[in-house]
């Protein structure tokens, strides 16, 4: 007689009921979240959710150049670049440094609350030489 798995599979089911669906929602919260600081920043909403392209954006959003999406693919490099950038975001939309370190921390309560909240878009010119993120 074969032993049957049927409590293998109910806790594995359990497991992901427990885990998979908060998950799944903070990352939702987070995507509709970043969509909304898309368009304050006058960028297509759309943007947001293809992959590359979302993070060019963002450092463009942030007044970083675009190809600061490659320093993120740099082992070490990315952790430094990922809190520059998002603490150059949350000056964009007039928020502290500690906004911005919350938000490499916990994006999904971040962007919810620059998207949703009254936060609005003041780019800052750190560079004479890079133009304003084009509107769409």
């Amino acid at each position: 007689m074969q032993p049957t798995s049927t409590t293998n599979n109910g806790a594995a089911v359990a497991l992901l009921l427990v885990i998979g669906i908060p998950i799944f929602a903070a990352w939702l919260v987070s995507i509709i979240g970043l969509w909304k600081v898309y368009a304050k920043a006058g960028q297509a909403g759309w943007k947001s959710i293809i992959p590359i392209l979302n993070t060019v954006v963002l450092c463009r959003i942030a007044q970083r150049p675009g190809w600061w999406f490659l320093l993120l693919c740099i082992p070490f490099v990315n952790v430094v670049v990922a809190f520059i950038v998002f603490i150059d975001l949350a000056h964009c939309f007039e928020k502290g440094t500690g906004f911005g370190v919350l938000a490499v921390f916990f994006p999904y309560i971040a962007f919810p609350i620059l998207g949703f909240g009254s936060a609005t878009y003041r780019p800052v010119q750190r560079f004479t030489h890079l133009p304003s993120p084009p509107a769409s």
